[in-house]
């Protein structure tokens, strides 16, 4: 039996770390690959705020899902303290006496492999597979490979595979500036936007695509025409114009569920709808499970959570950014209505009363259809009168 181990932080574990992992199969055939996350790397500090080695081994579930006899282990997360492989190596050892055993290392790794601690064990009772994050690297892996030849008697094996770029520390710092999607799976970029780890900040245009599936194709261009405006009022009253885009692009994204679906999604979020919701069905309650979809699956700020949550029947004393989204919704591009132009002119002028005449529009839009307009809208515009004659 072959057993290949792949160890590391996976701070997060990347395209690099998978690309790796299928060379390594191709090349050697193991009966298994085992992926070990560290508990503690011993050979360098995680940052500050770095995720958890639980989060950590959640990621490399995520990133290496689907490839064949591989499997991710807790070991090293088990075993607690500094991740030494050498201790990692006797517990499979012990666990597995007659198997063969690989080594995954990089450039780097090999480099330094032989001032590891304990690492005349490693070298005596494993064979090593070094593969290069890049070809001007494959010089480095071939003259080390020889020295530990020689001088430890080490099997070790390059694997001749087009090399993968990707750095964790590039990604760490592009994921704080909307980057760093390239280079990550999907499954693994999505868990660290939900989970809002290493102070990601979402890529609008992944947000924009996921968001943009979650509604009806005929309305696509209304969230588009929502953000765009929700931007420029942004930009015109001093807000943050990407917390604007955010609730813009996510505002709507459980609004074609129907009424069944968004009742689940209330008691899935811990939210109480109240009769007038109910009995609007989607139109009010998408505003209330649109909220608990962006905290939960897309880990948005309450800021953002907050302004897609009063977009449909506003509230007193709303935020600047829930007054721009409630705005950016009313008057997008794509919306014609009578009086649709003089609330777009007021919203550039003075945006509470914009905001007070959209409101009132709203109001009698809805009593005109025969049904009951919700409180918080009557005690929105009440609040906005009373406001805007002091």
């Amino acid at each position: 039996m072959r057993l290949v181990i792949f160890g590391g932080s996976f701070n997060p574990p990347h395209k690099g770390h998978v690309s790796a992992a299928r060379a390594v199969s191709k090349e050697l055939k193991p009966d298994k690959l085992i992926v070990i996350p560290t508990f503690l790397p011993p050979h360098k500090a995680l940052e500050s705020g770095a995720p958890t080695p639980e989060q950590r081994l959640e990621l490399c579930r995520l990133a290496f899902s689907g490839l064949p006899r591989l499997e991710v282990s807790d070991t090293e997360i088990a075993r607690g303290g500094k991740s030494y492989t050498a201790d990692t190596l006797r517990e499979l050892r012990e666990r597995y006496p007659d198997v063969e055993l690989w080594l995954t290392v990089g450039t780097d790794m090999l480099r330094t492999l032989d001032s590891w601690y304990d690492a005349a064990y490693i070298l005596r009772e494993t064979k090593i597979a070094a593969v290069a994050r890049d070809r001007g690297q494959m010089n480095l892996l071939r003259q080390k490979a020889g020295e530990l030849r020689r001088t430890h008697r080490a099997s070790v094996e390059i694997i001749e595979a087009k090399p993968f770029p990707a750095a964790s520390t590039d990604i760490r710092r592009n994921l704080r500036n909307r980057g760093g999607l390239r280079l990550l799976g999907e499954r693994v970029y999505a868990e660290i936007v939900r989970k809002r780890l290493y102070g990601v900040r979402v890529n609008l245009q992944w947000l924009r695509r996921r968001g943009y599936a979650m509604v009806r194709p005929n309305r696509v261009m209304h969230v588009r025409g929502c953000e765009e405006e929700a931007v420029r009022l942004a930009v015109q009253w001093g807000a943050d114009p990407d917390k604007a885009a955010e609730a813009a692009i996510l505002h709507d994204c459980t609004k074609k569920d129907p009424p069944e679906e968004q009742l689940r999604l209330c008691e899935k979020y811990g939210m109480i709808p109240d009769e007038v919701e109910i009995n609007a069905g989607g139109r009010l309650l998408h505003a209330k499970t649109g909220a608990g979809v962006a905290a939960a699956e897309f880990g948005m700020d309450e800021d953002v959570v907050s302004a897609i949550r009063w977009h449909t029947t506003g509230k007193p004393d709303m935020t600047l950014l829930e007054k721009i989204i409630y705005m950016a919704d009313y008057i997008e591009p794509t919306r014609n209505f009578p009086g649709v132009e003089k609330l777009r002119k007021l919203a550039y002028q003075d945006l509470d009363r914009a905001l007070l005449l959209g409101l009132e529009m709203s109001r009698d839009e809805i009593v005109a259809r025969g049904e009951t307009p919700h409180v918080h809208t009557l005690t929105a515009i009440r609040w906005l009168q009373e406001s805007l004659r002091a």
